[in-house]
């Protein structure tokens, strides 16, 4: 169907387009886009990815909740991501209201503003996808002309921080329950109700909704919180996250979006799982994305065919936490071996422990000029590793490393964290003799014709922050200057004990880590900070380039909020967490005793090896029914 001229006109004139970098960001017309008549449709939404097009385009949940929403008649859902520094300072001044990619009209025109939250450090961009829509900050301070805005994504397991700028956040996997919220706003507006008795309908009546402006939060003379909880008796005290239990049956986009310009991960990403069976105790995607649920092995065949039929990409990538434990991972490597090899396409194995299995694997699928290897022992020590109960030896460690290298690898990258609980001088000395014995292994196991080149390692680390929802919550951070220290001894542990020369040494930035610290598990009154921050300038503050931690430091002071509340100091058990009204299904309790378990170095088996009783068979499915004898009790 011809759709109307006027679906087609753009927001921004030519000679803006060829003022800023990259005008391709800004005009939509993708190759997959979908496009409506929106005089047909009943429900106009518009799916926001907080950072730019390159960033926000190659995330998948926006992908699949994109494909589900223009799967039905009556919604039309766009695209909007944040505008670069360039076209922000020429909206402002020009004041262009921002505007959806699809139909290229602006945003506060539309029922509701969806924002995803990847990453803490996205915060001040929601507020600049807000005030460039000419949609009030605030949520108290929205009208019947504004859309609702909410909000959805792993930062949404700690909402509180961001809590003041969003009408309501959808907790959990987006598959279930959202078309219940978009039948309840029809409903709510046929019946003449307003902005306020669809919000109340919205807690009351659809699953893994929070209104944060039915919940009230007092605290005590120490600062920390006295209660939390529901206005109205009728207001649910405990949000329970929503998740899609047959992932064969949920929506996937089988034409997926592409890009005009190159995203970050420029492939076709196809996901044989959700959750991860390993239980590391700082991660929390582990804990939230219990229990681990796979796609059939005819299910993927099916998407990957579809997918690289109406691309036209040149790599396929599977997308888990941990695609070793994938159960037919041999069966769709061995499909996608022989698909892909008749269409010339590359595989990509990202998320593989390093064993016999995913190095063979990797062996078959990479090109002859081998890239570089990952592994990511996280701590240098047994000792430490136990605590984080990352699950790997020395042993095995070296055992992988030697496979790589006698399969022709020489490159390797090498993650660690620091700061971690209980963490000493001595792990950290660790670290640096771990890179030294697997470089050495190479010139070990490599025969010195059959080289190629001398061994490359890069060590990076990241410093460690405290999540939500993990056993690690109740811990406490480490300064600014004390993750610096930490660094520095590692820089100078690798170039004292390395008796190799081709070794790498990088670290994360320490001031981004410290302010992520507060984000994710700070309270309601963060947003008065994220809010006065703004107002400084502070935007994109991810990107090196544009982030300035003096403004963020101004904003703490002026708003009397103390970072070292938030990060430097361990929480007892009884103490009410901003997040403890939600249930992530993985128990309080399960999450104290591997606290717990963590400072008495003790090891949890993973979830195939024995049930820990962590809750998740509260969801009737996935890794914790497998067993027949787990289906029968």
């Amino acid at each position: 169907m011809q759709l109307p001229d006027f679906q087609n006109r753009l927001a921004l004139p030519d000679e803006i387009l060829l003022s800023v970098e990259k005008p391709a960001r800004y005009i939509g017309g993708e190759i997959n886009a979908v496009k409506k008549d929106k005089r047909r449709v009943a429900i106009r939404f518009a799916m926001c990815f907080p950072d730019v097009y390159e960033i926000g385009m190659s995330h998948l949940g926006i992908q699949i909740l994109y494909e589900m929403f223009n799967r039905y008649e009556d919604v039309w859902c766009e695209r909007v991501y944040s505008p670069w520094l360039d076209l922000d300072r020429i909206l402002r001044k020009e004041k262009i209201p921002l505007f959806a990619l699809e139909s290229q009209d602006p945003v506060k025109d539309f029922d509701f503003l969806g924002i995803t939250l990847q990453y803490e450090m996205c915060y001040t961009n929601i507020l600049q996808i807000l005030d460039l829509s000419g949609i009030p900050l605030l949520a108290k301070n929205r009208g019947a002309d504004c859309p609702i805005v909410i909000g959805g994504g792993p930062c949404v397991y700690n909402p509180e921080p961001v809590a003041p700028f969003f009408d309501l956040f959808y907790i959990g996997e987006g598959e279930t329950a959202y078309r219940q919220l978009l039948d309840l706003y029809l409903e709510n507006k046929a019946a003449g109700g307003d902005r306020k008795q669809f919000l109340l309908r919205a807690a009351r009546e659809v699953p893994g909704i929070y209104v944060p402006s039915l919940y009230d939060v007092t605290y005590k003379e120490d600062g920390t919180i006295a209660s939390f909880g529901p206005v109205r008796e009728d207001v649910p005290k405990t949000i329970r996250k929503e998740i899609a239990m047959d992932l064969d049956r949920v929506p996937y986009p089988d034409k997926p979006l592409v890009p005009y310009l190159k995203p970050v991960q420029d492939r076709v990403v196809l996901e044989i799982q959700r959750g991860c069976i390993r239980g590391c105790r700082f991660c929390q995607a582990g804990q939230i994305y219990r229990p681990v649920r796979e796609k059939s092995l005819e299910t993927l065949k099916e998407y990957a065919a579809a997918m690289l039929k109406h691309t036209g990409q040149e790599e396929i990538s599977l997308n888990s936490l941990s695609s070793s434990d994938y159960s037919r991972l041999e069966e769709l490597v061995d499909y996608l071996m022989e698909t892909c090899r008749e269409k010339k396409v590359n595989i990509s194995l990202p998320s593989l422990r390093i064993d016999a299995f995913s190095l063979d694997v990797m062996g078959k699928v990479q090109d002859v000029k081998k890239s570089s290897l990952t592994f990511a022992p996280e701590a240098g020590s047994q000792r430490l590793r136990d605590v984080i109960n990352k699950g790997l030896t020395e042993e095995v460690i070296l055992q992988g490393a030697a496979m790589a290298f006698a399969g022709g690898w020489s490159r390797v990258k090498l993650y660690f964290m620091l700061g971690l609980p209980t963490e000493t001088e001595e792990d950290i000395w660790e670290i640096a003799r771990l890179c030294n014995r697997i470089a050495a292994v190479y010139y070990d196991v490599v025969p010195k014709e059959k080289r190629n080149g001398p061994v490359q390692i890069v060590a990076s680390t990241s410093f460690f922050i405290p999540k939500p929802f993990t056993p690690f919550q109740w811990a406490s951070m480490c300064t600014k200057d004390a993750f610096l220290q930490k660094a520095g001894l590692t820089k100078h542990a690798i170039h004292e004990q390395l008796n190799q020369k081709r070794i790498k040494y990088n670290w994360h930035e320490a001031d981004v880590s410290v302010l992520e610290g507060v984000f994710a598990r700070g309270d309601r009154r963060v947003a008065d900070v994220i809010l006065k921050a703004y107002e400084k300038g502070c935007l994109y503050d991810a990107w090196g380039e544009s982030f300035h931690y003096d403004r963020w430091l101004e904003a703490f002071a002026e708003c009397g909020v103390d970072i070292g509340f938030y990060n430097s100091r361990t929480r007892s058990r009884d103490e009410i967490l901003p997040w403890d009204f939600l249930d992530c299904g993985v128990s309080r309790d399960f999450l104290w005793k591997e606290w717990e378990r963590a400072q008495a170095q003790i090891l949890t088996p993973n979830c195939r090896q024995a049930c820990q009783g962590c809750g998740a068979r509260q969801f009737g499915g996935g890794v914790c029914f497998e067993k027949r004898e787990d289906m029968d009790s």
